[in-house]
């Protein structure tokens, strides 16, 4: 089973890291903007200022959750599993030079956006569904950008998903008005 995910991986990296002038156009900008999520604490801060107090509730579940599945991704999971960064060869176009050198398993990008996105749509769908066009997209762009295998994404899209599920379900009773 596992030789078969890792064939898959291979044929999907192949596939996504197509090269066009729109990905090398767009693809740098979405990279810069999840990097540090920049992007997910500007819409965090977005929501607080102009979302009224469900947009502030909103907006600390999902920055709690992003922060979480950062720890949990980067932290532990990296440093529990070691896998190499896909190689260059399946990579077809220049972008593959500045890839990070820690474990590529799991996306610790994916882990946060998908946490943030995930926990703001429970509490306001409109807010999750505009998050969740620039989720995607980070997530395609790390394995556009050859920084990480299609499971890399989806174990980091696991790891968002259960960090939302934790902040939404945790005790927390000095942050229970706020995000109740």
């Amino acid at each position: 089973m596992l030789r078969d995910v890792r064939r898959l991986d291979r044929q999907l990296t192949r596939q996504a890291a197509w090269d066009s002038a729109w990905a090398r156009r767009a693809v740098p900008a979405v990279e810069w903007a999840a990097e540090g999520t920049k992007l997910w604490w500007g819409l965090g801060a977005v929501m607080m200022a102009s979302g009224g107090r469900s947009g502030t509730k909103a907006a600390a579940a999902g920055l709690l959750s992003l922060l979480t599945a950062e720890l949990v991704s980067n932290a532990l999971a990296k440093q529990v599993s070691e896998r190499r960064r896909p190689p260059e060869q399946l990579v077809p176009h220049d972008d593959v030079e500045d890839r990070p050198d820690t474990s590529s398993f799991r996306s610790g990008h994916t882990a946060a956006a998908v946490g943030f996105t995930a926990a703001i749509a429970a509490s306001s769908p409109g807010w999750g569904a505009a998050a969740s066009v620039p989720t995607a997209i980070v997530a395609v762009e790390r394995v556009h950008s050859g920084a990480h295998y299609p499971s890399d994404v989806v174990g980091g899209a696991a790891i968002g998903l259960a960090s939302a599920w934790l902040i939404r379900r945790a005790p927390r009773p000095l942050l229970h008005k706020l995000l109740r």
